[in-house]
């Protein structure tokens, strides 16, 4: 009798396969996590270089006029904004077989490090040529990065699913972030001053690639039954996307306050230099030192935040975070020293760690009660939706601090001679007075805020029949 024939062993598959078809079941390890955590150190340098340093270089180092720069900063700014809803909708629609996110991550990293380093290394062109290569090339900058980085974000909430994990791991995410943030600020002066502008774009572009491949390895993505919810996320357009999240009242009072929150450290870092000059009497330089005890106080702080997310849930927390943060900006009410002056900005600093922790775990919960009401997940929208709204930072900063420097009977141009003294008290107020009156509005956003549990399926909402759950998107 023969033996039976077995059958045989299919080949291993390929690398390139076992890359597509990963999927995550469970928690996420700690190696995974801290991979995907790495994506927040580029993201971060590549924005604040580039927020900080562009202007000087387009206007001060190339001598285009600074007017032609402004209006195309302002391009950038509307694009960027514009850009975060389409590519959020466009990412919760499609569905392939290396998931919704990854595949968007994957074919935006190379032109996003790509048009960074082009910014900084235009042909020899006039004034108005320079302004034609910055539009270009920032559009594509823009393009990819929001390409890139709302999708990180959209991955965020998938990864890690309950509050603990996301407050777990979002801490490591945030210090991944910061550091990004110091050495865009600090680093980059001191590549450019020493190694010019080309090999600086050079640099932090190939840095930048390196860690997003490393982070990669954490973008991962959870199995659904795609022939079931394919249809569903294909029928949902543009229009019924952003009419149902922003019907959603979770959503409303999280994205003002988180918008209220944002403004506050907007004005903080503008006042700052003011503050230096026509309050505690320094050096334009000593801004610098106002600056890094933020910085130093809001690294170790993010682990305590983390602990108090995981004790008292995201609504609590946003609670006390804006507390802390409201209160501390008073302190700048007091010094008269850039020393004392630096004091108070280690408690600033314990407040902004906390704005990093706790806003994207709440966006999460957002979604998490999206999903129990529509079926869906739709994290591209919610943070699209998010970072559009948060946009408007920059213009609540703008006007609150022009009406403050105009009512204190600020001079441009005038220098300390001729300013009067009304000015110092005004800034004074800029910086110790104003955020904490925003921040008392963010905390009304959140106290109102509908979420009270840590997880969704402990959520309380006050109001089940709100307009969410009485016209959920198409079934």
């Amino acid at each position: 009798m023969s033996a039976p024939r077995l059958a045989p062993t299919p080949p291993p598959a390929g690398l390139l396969a076992r890359v597509r078809d990963r999927r995550l079941a469970g928690a996420p390890s700690r190696a995974r996590t801290v991979a995907y955590a790495a994506s927040a150190f580029p993201a971060n340098l590549l924005l604040q270089t580039f927020s900080a340093f562009v202007v000087y270089f387009y206007v001060d180092h190339l001598g285009v006029p600074a007017g032609w720069v402004a209006g195309a900063m302002i391009a950038h700014g509307i694009l960027n904004a514009v850009l975060n809803p389409l590519v959020g909708a466009a990412s919760d629609r499609r569905r392939t077989r290396w998931g919704r996110r990854v595949p968007w991550i994957g074919l935006g990293v190379v032109p996003l490090v790509v048009a960074f380093a082009l910014v900084w290394m235009p042909p020899a062109l006039g004034p108005t040529g320079l302004v034609v290569w910055f539009l270009l090339v920032v559009a594509v900058y823009d393009v990819a990065y929001v390409v890139v980085v709302l999708n990180v974000s959209a991955l965020f909430p998938e990864i890690f699913r309950t509050t603990a994990e996301r407050a777990r791991g979002n801490a490591p995410r945030q210090i991944f972030g910061l550091v990004g943030m110091i050495l865009g600020t600090a680093g980059a002066p001191l590549l450019y001053g020493t190694l010019g502008w080309t090999w600086m774009a050079l640099l932090l572009a190939v840095v930048s690639l390196a860690f997003f491949a490393w982070s990669l390895v954490g973008m991962v993505e959870r199995p659904v039954d795609e022939e079931a919810v394919r249809d569903r996320e294909a029928a949902v357009g543009l229009r019924d996307q952003l009419r149902y999240t922003f019907a959603n009242r979770a959503f409303v009072t999280y994205v003002l306050g988180s918008l209220l929150l944002q403004s506050t450290t907007a004005i903080v870092l503008a006042a700052i230099p003011f503050y230096v000059r026509y309050v505690v009497g320094g050096a334009e330089a000593d801004a610098t030192f106002l600056l890094a005890p933020i910085f130093v106080a809001a690294i170790p702080s993010i682990v305590g935040w983390s602990w108090v997310v995981r004790r008292v849930g995201p609504r609590s927390a946003m609670l006390w975070v804006v507390a802390v943060y409201g209160l501390a900006t008073c302190l700048y009410l007091l010094p008269s020293t850039v020393l004392g002056a630096a004091a108070a900005g280690l408690a600033v600093g314990v407040g902004v760690a906390g704005l990093m922790q706790v806003l994207e775990v709440a966006l999460a919960q957002v979604i998490d009660d999206d999903e129990r009401r529509t079926g869906l997940r739709r994290e591209g929208m919610y943070f699209g939706a998010n970072g559009f709204v948060v946009r408007g930072s920059v213009i609540v900063q703008a006007v609150l601090v022009a009406a403050v420097l105009g009512a204190s009977g600020y001079v441009e141009g005038a220098g300390d001679v001729a300013q009067p003294e009304s000015v110092s008290t005004g800034v004074r107020l800029l910086l110790g007075g104003v955020p904490v009156l925003v921040a008392a509005l963010a905390f009304v956003c959140f106290w109102l805020y509908p979420l009270r549990g840590r997880d969704a399926g402990e959520a309380v909402v006050e109001a089940e029949a709100s307009p969410t759950a009485a016209d959920p998107l198409p079934r």
